[in-house]
């Protein structure tokens, strides 16, 4: 395993990250696999594990609770916030009310004093750089969170956030959790810019694109993959993005064979590459996933495969535009777009 500096915390932490979204229900995994999988991780030298409250509920937090006892101070330990926890409309955003609250049901259910990370899970338009800034600092100061960070938020609300914070003298985001792969390279083009310029560590989701680059999708094959069950629409190749993600993964697939490379090793060891990125999160269901995920993570791509991947999807291009979760919400909604 390889490890790297989080930013500019100092804080080591290794090139494959656990991701715990599949902890629950949306994974359908009991405690047992949980427990197996969190424990072949951390032998075999992961140590950031990132959930959310979100998943599942909450259960994917109590998961991780038990499956890290004995373990905590091995462990750089990372949670979100901001998502919706009910149908209360207070329960979700990132105002001072819900993130302290937030954070209060976080440690009681991962069953610790504190988190190393904090993350707010996706930027909140009704709510201030400030009041939330100001929330993660006191949270920070009071010894419940070390650090805290952002997910999903578009480059310019990066630069504002680091503006802010600085402008009323609070802690800042030290972290962006975007989502990277080879088939959604958008974020080359602002956010992991804006990441190295200020330098804050960066730790990638969906590095094999929702079960598209785990070498399980190929051209003539049923896609029966776990993600394919509850969101078919992504997966539905009559559609021309879904097309065009099919053709570039059926390309993909002989650069690592020639490389002598497995598809997660290829996807994996692209995303790893770029000098802006510090860990890619990997979401196994099952400890057969996790193993065949940690076979990447040796993987260093010479510059003849880099140099072949960008030939079948240029840099900064996402095949699939549509689903990105850091859209500005003007684009979404005509109503912000019109007097």
């Amino acid at each position: 395993m390889q490890y790297r500096t989080l930013g500019r915390t100092g804080v080591q932490v290794s090139t494959l990250a656990l991701g715990a979204m599949n902890f629950g229900k949306i994974g359908r995994t009991t405690q047992d696999e949980v427990t197996a999988i969190v424990d072949a991780a951390l032998e075999a030298g992961i140590n950031l594990i990132d959930t959310a409250d979100v998943y599942s509920g909450g259960e994917s937090e109590e998961m991780v609770g038990k499956a890290i006892a004995g373990h905590r101070d091995d462990i750089v330990l990372a949670t979100k916030a901001t998502m919706p926890m009910g149908d209360e409309r207070n329960r979700q955003g990132s105002s001072r009310r819900w993130l302290v609250t937030a954070l209060e049901d976080s440690l009681r259910r991962l069953g610790v004093d504190h988190v190393d990370l904090y993350q707010i899970h996706r930027w909140d338009p009704n709510t201030s750089d400030e009041e939330t800034l100001s929330a993660l600092t006191d949270l920070q100061r009071a010894g419940k969170i070390r650090y805290f960070g952002s997910s999903t938020f578009p480059a310019y609300r990066i630069v504002q956030a680091q503006w802010a914070a600085r402008e009323h003298h609070l802690s800042r985001y030290v972290t962006e959790q975007p989502s990277y792969s080879i088939l959604q390279r958008g974020v080359e083009t602002h956010v992991l810019p804006v990441t190295e310029q200020y330098g804050l560590g960066v730790l990638v989701w969906s590095p094999l694109a929702s079960g598209w680059l785990s070498g399980a999708i190929r051209e003539g094959r049923d896609i029966t993959t776990s993600r394919s069950t509850f969101m078919p629409q992504r997966f539905d190749t009559t559609t021309p993005s879904n097309r065009a993600r099919l053709d570039a993964v059926e390309r993909l697939a002989g650069v690592a064979d020639d490389a002598g490379l497995t598809m997660i090793q290829l996807a994996l060891g692209f995303v790893t590459a770029h000098p802006g990125v510090t860990s890619a999160l990997i979401g196994p269901r099952t400890p057969d996933h996790l193993h065949s995920q940690l076979a990447a993570a040796d993987t260093k791509l010479p510059t003849d495969v880099l140099d072949a991947i960008d030939a079948i999807v240029a840099p900064g291009t996402d095949l699939a535009a549509h689903e990105k979760n850091d859209t500005p919400p003007a684009l979404l909604d005509p109503s912000l777009r019109r007097r």
